[in-house]
């Protein structure tokens, strides 16, 4: 016996509604991060840009964090993955519980219940070369700026405002 086919017809599906507004660039760059950072298991990117603050010196200078792993579905009770250089590792897992609840307390949740230490080649960043000195700026620019209460906000626009009165693209900071 033979099937006769099926005689459904389909709808086409509505096209997808498209603002037709310019996105601000930093409404689209939290995404781009946050998925790079994902991927390499990081939840916040800000656990390995201050892992010096997160430790302390001593223990950043040997170590460096290198991916959190979560239960599936969840966000806590993670595993810290750290990589850490020559003969420091049974250093690290005698303080583990120290850094575990250190982590925990830069989160401000149990993020991290455990930590996994894997021997590596730690990569240090050499220090930046010192910011040339910017143009002095004018006292029309400073009047604008004596306003401002926030004394890194102020120092920012200082640097931006210099840098345009030299002609000279402004050196905010180092980027590490």
């Amino acid at each position: 016996m033979k099937k006769s086919p099926r005689t459904t017809t389909r709808q086409p599906r509505p096209e997808p509604q498209r603002s037709m507004r310019a996105r601000p660039v930093s409404e689209l760059l939290p995404d781009v991060g946050r998925a790079a950072f994902r991927r390499f298991g990081f939840v916040q990117h800000s656990v390995v840009s201050r892992w010096a603050e997160i430790v302390g010196e001593r223990y950043a200078e040997v170590s460096a964090p290198e991916s959190i792993r979560f239960p599936p579905g969840q966000r806590a009770e993670g595993v810290l993955h750290l990589v850490v250089s020559g003969a420091h590792a049974p250093m690290m897992q005698h303080i583990a519980p120290e850094i575990v609840e250190r982590v925990n307390r830069f989160f401000g949740y149990a993020a991290v219940a455990r930590l996994q230490i894997r021997h590596g080649q730690i990569d240090r960043r050499e220090a930046a070369a010192p910011l040339p000195e910017l143009a002095p700026i004018t006292a029309e620019m400073g009047e604008s700026l004596r306003g401002i209460m926030d004394p890194e906000l102020k120092a920012v626009l200082e640097a931006l405002a210099s840098g345009v009165a030299g002609n000279a693209i402004p050196k905010i900071g180092r980027i590490d």
